[in-house]
């Protein structure tokens, strides 16, 4: 048995400009870290050797590749030809909720499938192939942000070049800035699990169009702003670029937030926090919150929703366990 295990990520400025539609113009870039919430995948041989056995929300017992109704394992399973396995995926929170779990769980699959057929590959290759799967073959809708943030982790800064290319950089921050910046961030479920694929087509269509270019624009330059704030230990900054990216954002496609999501976000602002931003395409999942240490308690008391604590992942894509085939 071989066991991976992918992070999830928060994104934090310049979400949207991973989209080809506006990177392959402009540039993009993005800020985001990996949390200590995971995608675990996997693959054990079968205890029958001419079947595939596939454990996620459901069970899929198939006898070929081709009968296989999962469409992410079927792609990839192709580019394997394996059979005679079974891979199960188990995840520390919901698919749909803003988080990158679609690219973790690609990722992971890949990383999985990978070292059980002995072969090394670096989280560059890693991101790579998630990219190709996701957007290339599967044709869904997203960006290049989510595949790389599950294949590396950390705090990182993404650039998307316009030939495609992805320029990962590292935040630098000392270890105390990092407990402190940390310690400021409140996460809380809003719950409304659902597909971004509608709210990230409007908004691909949108740029394309030229209705929103500026102020995606604008969420890039934020970007480059708060990775510059971070490098030299200005970590307040995060919030007020939160607070401004989610004004932002929310100009870019019907749906992204909605009148309860804003009722909370005010609350939170009342309650002591600087800023924040719904994570994911939007509609439903995260509330993401910066608020100073000494009023974090009065947030969480009077904020009604489920806090989720986390950390930052400090791995990325990694075999966690390998066992005896």
């Amino acid at each position: 048995m071989i066991i991976s295990r992918t992070p999830f990520r928060i994104s934090f400025a310049g979400g949207g400009s991973d989209l080809p539609s506006f990177y392959s113009k402009h540039g993009g870039c993005v800020l985001s870290t990996g949390i200590d919430k995971y995608m675990y995948i996997s693959v054990h041989p079968a205890f029958t050797k001419n079947i595939i056995s596939l454990k996620y929300s459901k069970t899929e017992t198939v006898d070929s590749i081709e009968k296989i109704q999962h469409i992410y394992f079927k792609d990839i399973l192709k580019k394997f030809n394996l059979s005679g396995i079974e891979i199960t995926s188990t995840a520390d929170v919901p698919a749909g909720t803003g988080l990158g779990s679609s690219s973790s769980f690609t990722v992971g699959v890949l990383h999985t499938l990978n070292a059980y057929c002995g072969r090394y590959v670096s989280k560059e290759e890693l991101a790579k192939a998630a990219c190709k799967v996701e957007i290339e073959d599967l044709k869904q809708p997203i960006g290049k942000q989510d595949q790389y943030a599950a294949s590396f982790g950390n705090l990182n800064f993404y650039s998307f070049e316009r030939d495609g290319t992805v320029i990962v950089e590292p935040v630098i921050l000392s270890r105390e800035k990092s407990e402190e910046l940390q310690d400021n961030l409140v996460m809380f479920y809003v719950g409304d699990v659902r597909s971004a694929s509608s709210i990230l087509q409007e908004q691909d269509k949108n740029i394309k169009n030229g209705d929103c270019e500026v102020n995606q624009l604008n969420l890039c330059k934020l970007a480059r702003e708060l990775r510059n704030e971070l490098n030299n230990g200005r970590i307040d900054s995060l919030g007020e670029i939160l607070h401004d990216g989610w004004q932002l954002k929310r100009t870019l496609a019907t749906g992204i937030s909605n009148p309860l999501i804003d009722q909370y976000y005010e609350t939170a602002i009342k309650n002591g926090a600087i800023g924040g931003k719904l994570l994911g395409a939007g509609g439903g999942g995260f509330l993401l919150f910066y608020v100073k240490k000494d009023k974090r308690q009065d947030l969480i008391s009077n904020m009604s929703l489920m806090e989720v604590p986390f950390r930052f992942d400090k791995q990325g894509s990694a075999i966690v366990y390998v066992g005896q085939k």
